[in-house]
């Protein structure tokens, strides 16, 4: 993936603040987005699983799971060794069985090649990356979102089914009613092509009202 410096995100910020005068005083407060500014830790593999184990669970719950699963495939996590684990061993470390299902579908694609998972970040186009992964039983709009977000380092995805987004949102433009989905989708036509940087700070938003330093 191509990684944006300090000074391209610094621009990009700006032309944000440009394109919805309400961010510029939280941008100016707020730390610089990091999206895309550094290469992941984590294999693209490895960062889905861990978006599928965090599904409807607390970060806490979620990091201790994971950490069981790193332990299980004996310190990395891959799709061959995934293939090798039960069910029964999987549930024993918190993994659902729904979960489960989701994992095993997506080193099955892995392993037969109908999921280009190493070479994903060389597709240019976001809807195809999404068609891809979404075609894989349990994995959904957001996963892939957070994926192609944080994982792929992608500026303008726009993800309005998060709940945090749609309340950071409302927080920056001080609106008394909660903003749907739709509404939002509408409104973020305008913000093309830096969505995912104006989703980050509507997170920023949230973590701010938390006292939150980042």
């Amino acid at each position: 993936m191509a990684v944006h410096s300090t000074q391209k995100m610094r621009r990009i910020v700006a032309e944000v603040a440009e394109l919805d005068k309400k961010f510029a005083p939280l941008i100016e407060r707020r730390p610089l987005c990091t999206i895309g500014r550094s290469e992941p830790s984590e294999t693209h593999f490895e960062s889905l699983v861990s978006s599928v184990i965090s599904q409807q669970l607390a970060t806490k719950a979620a990091a201790t799971i994971h950490a069981r699963l790193v332990e299980l495939c004996k310190g990395n996590i891959n799709a061959k060794k995934i293939m090798k684990l039960d069910d029964a061993a999987l549930r024993e470390i918190g993994v659902s069985g729904a979960k489960s299902r989701t994992i095993k579908g997506l080193s099955s694609a892995v392993l037969d090649k109908s999921l280009p998972i190493d070479r994903i970040d060389e597709i240019h186009d976001d809807q195809e990356i999404y068609d891809k992964l979404t075609s894989i039983w349990g994995i959904g709009r957001w996963t892939v979102e957070m994926f192609m977000m944080f994982q792929l380092g992608r500026l303008d995805i726009w993800p309005t089914g998060d709940l945090a987004v749609r309340r950071g949102w409302d927080m920056v433009h001080k609106n008394k009613e909660e903003t749907t989905a739709k509404v939002l989708d509408v409104k973020g036509e305008k913000l093309h092509p830096y969505r995912s940087v104006v989703a980050w700070y509507c997170y920023q938003a949230v973590h701010e009202s938390r006292g939150l330093d980042y």
